[in-house]
């Protein structure tokens, strides 16, 4: 594969940081890169010293003759005055940007409900941000550097961005490096990572699972010191390998020893001793919508309807992460539960023990202590916390496991970076000791190990939890379950993330699309004859019969894999498929097997 671009011995210091030392690296056709590394560590720098917009203090930086370079950073800005369509397709002529098939893909997939001649100025910060991506992936470029591409997009655009990325150039063609927080889409359309910690940038085969196979494997031979860091990635990796084996099969190595740190490692979460800790603190009742619509006034002396209909009897200990696009209606749904938001008809009802806490986007109750330092704050809080009903953390542990350091409990609020206020806001809120949590975008600001370390928290917290989100690798690991709001109903998702992207690409496409299934059985068969009951009893026991063979035929895939060859990626990806399609059964019997035993309650 022909060179595009190096960097030989680069060095970067600045007043109070050494960011890079003697680093070399290099890229390729072919290569699809995906840049992990803590907040402040230099992995934004590192590619703007590829791109050309940084110059290094030493060592230099070379490029093919004729190569293309295009890059999107976070401080991307556009002219206040020129419109959206200048924006994106410059001064080519009409039938010229029009009849190129990749600039069509990329205005539906990026800028379809962003007015055409609407002026830069008048756009929301993620409505700009889309533009200036859709500007740059409309012309033809040999490398891009992507920084934080993901930000501002919901899990359809991010689905949309990785299909598109795969498919942009012939294979062993054209060269990507993305740095992002969002561990999905870095498993999705990366071939290789790098690390970039302590001054150096670390090469991994593979997308983020694989960097997480290979990183316990480091971290395991390194200092007793990375022995705290490494039992959280042990929890990481267990949870990627059970979810999802074939992923990391890519790397070209033995993972038979890294199959062998966590045959000990039990499931990320305990459901059955979570739920009785959450019926114990909540009783049975927690938050039911019954039969609740809201609209609300659309200026023109009408309403609009958010939501209609809806029917949610939310159970104590359920996790559930909440999906739909921009607009859809999914803070007004949290807003009913939390009771922020009054239904236009129906009723919500709350049980008498239920106390709810939301972590929201906005900081806003940061402002108050703004002024004093973290320990401050911490002290005035409650001296232990009760982890999953386990052992007692003081706050300054929780901290710990949060990342801060100790040098940082004497800092002001007000200067704590963005990720650290998120933690800081999290913390606060789990010494409240609610019982229903709602988290609204947790994922701002946090890079790919604190995002570990938050789940790693929440996975022992015994409450019900409630997840808007677009980071689809935070939804899928922290809720058993995931709803969709699809004009202005809500329903259950059985085939969890994969299921509302069919469903949502069929709507916008103006498909018919199938009518929303109950989000809750009606309980009791109060009108059921006995021949009625008698063909639901059979079908019950079919589909028990059926759930045992596909539970088996799992248990002997998942063998499969553990015997299967590492390097035979045809027959792994052929293992995985058919492992896919089981739980995709598995998924729809379960839910059958829940209407029928409802019905015949």
């Amino acid at each position: 594969m022909a060179h595009l671009l190096g960097a030989e011995s680069i060095s970067l210091s600045y007043p109070t940081k050494d960011v890079f030392d003697d680093v070399t690296v290099g890229l390729s056709d072919g290569d699809r890169i995906g840049v992990v590394g803590r907040n402040g560590d230099g992995k934004s720098t590192l590619l703007r010293i590829l791109a050309g917009r940084t110059t290094p203090d030493a060592g230099r930086v070379t490029r093919r003759g004729g190569v293309t370079v295009g890059m999107l950073d976070q401080s991307d800005t556009l002219p206040e005055d020129e419109r959206v369509g200048h924006a994106i397709v410059g001064d080519r002529a009409e039938h010229e940007w029009a009849g190129d098939a990749k600039v069509r893909d990329v205005i539906r997939g990026l800028v379809r409900d962003i007015p055409w001649d609407a002026r830069i100025g008048e756009l929301s910060g993620g409505q700009r941000r889309r533009v200036a991506l859709a500007a740059l992936l409309s012309h033809d470029w040999d490398v891009l550097f992507l920084d934080e591409p993901t930000n501002h997009l919901d899990i359809e655009g991010v689905a949309w961005l990785a299909a598109h990325l795969k498919t942009r150039w012939p294979a062993n063609q054209g060269a990507l490096v993305a740095v992002t927080h969002d561990r999905w889409f870095l498993d999705e359309v990366s071939t290789d990572t790098w690390e970039v910690h302590d001054r150096i940038i670390e090469p991994f085969e593979g997308g983020y699972a694989a960097y997480i196979l290979q990183r316990v494997e480091r971290d395991r031979m390194a200092a007793a010191t990375e022995s705290k860091r490494q039992n959280l990635l042990r929890k990481e990796l267990a949870w990627l390998r059970r979810g999802a084996p074939a992923r990391t099969s890519k790397p070209k190595f033995r993972i038979d020893a890294a199959n062998e740190l966590i045959s000990d490692v039990p499931p990320v979460r305990d459901r059955v001793a979570l739920e009785k800790l959450a019926v114990s603190r909540l009783g049975k009742d927690v938050v039911d919508l019954l039969d609740v619509s809201v609209a609300f006034p659309d200026g023109a002396g009408g309403e609009r309807q958010v939501l209609r209909d809806i029917e949610w009897r939310i159970a104590p200990g359920e996790r559930t992460g909440i999906l739909g696009v921009n607009g859809a209606g999914k803070s007004t749904l949290l807003g009913l539960v939390a009771g922020t938001v009054a239904p236009t008809s129906g009723r919500v009802k709350q049980g008498k023990t239920v106390r709810i806490a939301v972590l929201d986007q906005r900081l806003a109750e940061l402002d108050d202590i703004a002024q004093d330092r973290v320990a401050e704050v911490i002290g005035r809080q409650r001296a232990s916390y009760r982890v999953g009903g386990g052992a007692e953390l003081t706050p300054g542990q929780l901290l710990e496991r949060l990342g801060f350091t100790s040098a940082q409990l004497s800092t002001p609020v007000k200067d704590l970076s963005g990720g650290q206020k998120r933690r800081l806001q999290l913390l606060l809120i789990l010494l409240d000791e609610p019982n229903v949590l709602i988290l609204d975008e947790p994922t701002n600001d946090l890079d790919t190990d604190m995002l570990a370390a938050m789940e790693d928290l929440l996975d022992s917290w015994p409450g019900t939890l409630l997840v808007v989100s677009h980071d689809r690798y935070l939804l899928e690991r922290v809720t058993d379950q995931q709803y969709a709001v699809l004009d202005g109903r809500l329903r259950h998702l059985p085939g969890g993330v994969e299921e509302y992207l069919r469903l949502s690409t069929a709507e916008s496409a103006g498909f018919d699309t199938p009518p929303p299934a109950a989000t809750q059985p009606a309980s009791g068969a109060p009108g059921l004859t006995g021949a009625e009951r008698r063909t639901a009893e059979k079908e019950l026991a079919a589909v028990e019969r059926r759930m045992a063979r596909v539970a088996d035929a799992i248990t002997a895939q998942h063998d499969a894999f553990a015997s299967a060859d590492p390097f035979d990626y045809a027959g792994l990806q052929a293992l995985q498929q058919q492992l896919a399609e089981l739980e995709s059964e598995q998924r729809h019997l379960e839910t059958r097997w829940l209407e029928l035993s409802e019905l015949l309650e």
